[in-house]
């Protein structure tokens, strides 16, 4: 009688948006990246023996370096990819790249300005993908932005956050946020750059308290946190530029406008920033600024990704 081998097929663990989570599978991955932090230098090496793709459609700093040094001090290695390095640049199909590749790595992150591109890999890949940022989101961002507040804030729950600008990707991120961790989120964008209204329809099914306004100081009004983004994206048609400038003018969030925030308010941008544009240089070089913590906790809260993702 012959044995019969039973094999088990489990689904890859992929990090695509907040909004696929639940506050529990969330919570403990901030918790996870807490343990990183204070541990650095002393923890284990979990993935050890794991390799990680970095594919970049769009430039990066931040991203590259947080996961780079993330996967290094977990024991893994890494190998970078740009278009140009790739047959995907010559005209190979994203299912096919996402097979070949799951063969060779543990893990990819695409950062990329199309939201289908990164779900078409995530469907035909046998690997966790983690979504470095697209055009419609930037979730690890915002893993380490409620990471940041929490140190200097406490407990996010009930504490009003306020966005001031575009209702961009990062926005939109903060959206599902809200929805997520159970807090109070006012946009203020000036007309015509409200975030996309599919993303507000699924925060207000969720129950999420999202509102969106057109004046700054109503949305800052109180607010423990107050974020904002660059006005122009690298996606952005550079013949807007002019455009954008003047319909954002009046959302520059300066000392005046921080003030009408709580007294204890703290300040953030997911960086690189251009001072005198979103931001005044008195906000983000003063003492209610964290953005260098925000931009330091990328690096933790994406190991805490990793570790889930890969391990």
């Amino acid at each position: 009688m012959s044995a019969v081998l039973e094999l088990k097929v489990f689904a890859p663990k992929h990090f695509l948006d907040i909004k696929d989570f639940t506050y529990a599978e969330l919570r403990e991955l901030l918790v996870e990246a807490a343990q990183f932090k204070r541990n650095r230098g002393r923890s284990k090496k979990p993935l050890a023996g794991k390799t990680l793709a970095l594919i970049f459609e769009k430039p990066s700093t931040r991203t590259r370096v947080s996961f780079e040094v993330a996967m290094r001090e977990l024991g893994g290695e890494v190998i970078v990819l740009s278009p140009r390095d790739m047959q995907i640049g010559r005209g190979e199909t994203i299912a096919d790249t996402a097979q070949v590749l799951s063969r060779y790595v543990h893990g990819i992150m695409l950062r990329t300005d199309s939201a289908a591109k990164l779900h078409e890999l995530a469907a035909h890949a046998g690997i966790p993908i983690i979504n470095g940022l697209t055009e419609r989101s930037h979730p690890c961002q915002i893993m380490a932005d409620i990471f940041t507040l929490e140190e200097h804030r406490g407990p996010i729950a009930g504490q009003m956050v306020a966005w001031v600008g575009d209702g961009n990707n990062v926005a939109h991120s903060w959206i599902e946020a809200a929805a997520r961790f159970a807090f109070p989120l006012r946009l203020a964008c000036p007309a015509g750059y409200a975030p996309h209204p599919e993303v507000l329809a699924w925060a207000a099914a969720e129950g999420a308290d999202v509102t969106v306004v057109r004046d700054p100081a109503e949305a800052v009004a109180g607010a423990a946190c107050v974020v904002t983004d660059t006005w122009i994206s690298m996606s952005d048609a550079q013949d807007e530029a002019a455009a954008r400038l003047a319909a954002f003018a009046p959302y520059q969030v300066t000392a005046g406008l921080v003030a009408r925030a709580a007294p204890d308010a703290i300040f953030m941008h997911c960086l690189p920033a251009h001072r005198g544009e979103e931001v005044s240089a008195e906000v983000i070089d003063g003492p209610a600024s964290v953005v260098f913590d925000e931009a330091e906790n990328r690096l933790h809260a994406q190991k805490a990704i990793l570790a889930w993702a890969l391990g």
